[in-house]
């Protein structure tokens, strides 16, 4: 298998369409999945009849995306082999295979040819967001980068006191609950991001946030409050592979 980008047209009419480009990256190795992992990259295990990466390019196909490019790395054999196998997608895919470990945002240095704007996600992400709502409302705020971000709670289970300089308590609050925007591992992206990102060196998309802000670039956050679970934990898994068959039309319509 060639290391390089392999291109692979499945099934599908990709003409009167307007193309759309997006990344998915499946590289990483699913510690926290282990020993699942062990066999399966973390991007083929399965949620009812389809691994959560075909789950992935289904929602895709039906949002209007014609181009899809998958980040590898551990196992990557099993995944050209898996998508080879797999007809009828109506995708126009390819592979980027990174030798050494490149982080979350250091891949995309890898590709050649990224459009103006372009989506990129983990391959292990279960969620019902408008991809196509997404990407118009990076354009519209003419972002560098645009985050997807899911309301999460922090429960505490102390009575939290606050102080001040002088250690005065001002006020106190019972076992309270925090809330906070979290990333969703879904983002839209410009190519000027390419700008912050280095050659050939693992670069997160932690170092990314660090950078734009420290530039006060124009970055985005784009609320998504239908469903949205990773599946890198045990119980998340398990909970996925329950919800997924439960909802199942939300995930392919």
């Amino acid at each position: 298998m060639d290391e390089g980008t392999h291109r692979l047209v499945q099934a599908g009419d990709l003409h009167g369409v307007r193309t759309m480009q997006a990344i998915i990256l499946a590289g990483g190795k699913g510690r926290r999945l282990l020993p699942y992992t062990t066999v399966l990259p973390k991007p083929l295990m399965p949620i009812g009849d389809y691994p959560i990466l075909e789950v992935i390019l289904r929602q895709l196909k039906h949002a209007g995306f014609r181009k899809v490019t998958i980040s590898t790395g551990y196992l990557h054999e099993l995944i050209h082999a898996y998508i080879g196998s797999t007809k009828n997608l109506g995708l126009e895919i390819t592979y980027s295979h990174e030798e050494t470990p490149l982080g979350t945002i250091g891949p995309l240095r890898l590709m050649k040819d990224l459009e103006n704007d372009f989506l990129v996600m983990n391959g292990d992400i279960l969620t019902d967001i408008d991809y196509t709502a997404l990407i118009d409302y990076h354009k519209t705020n003419k972002a560098i980068a645009t985050v997807s971000t899911y309301r999460r709670d922090a429960h505490i289970d102390f009575g939290v006191l606050e102080k001040d300089g002088n250690n005065r308590i001002v006020a106190f609050r019972e076992k309270p609950t925090y809330h906070f925007d979290v990333s969703m591992g879904v983002y839209v992206f410009s190519k000027k991001i390419l700008d912050y990102v280095p050659e050939n060196e693992p670069f997160g998309f932690d170092q990314l946030m660090y950078a734009l802000t420290a530039k006060n670039a124009p970055v985005f956050s784009y609320s998504h409050d239908g469903y949205w679970l990773d599946i890198g934990r045990p119980d998340d898994y398990a909970r996925s592979i329950e919800e997924f068959e439960k909802y199942k039309d939300r995930f392919l319509p």
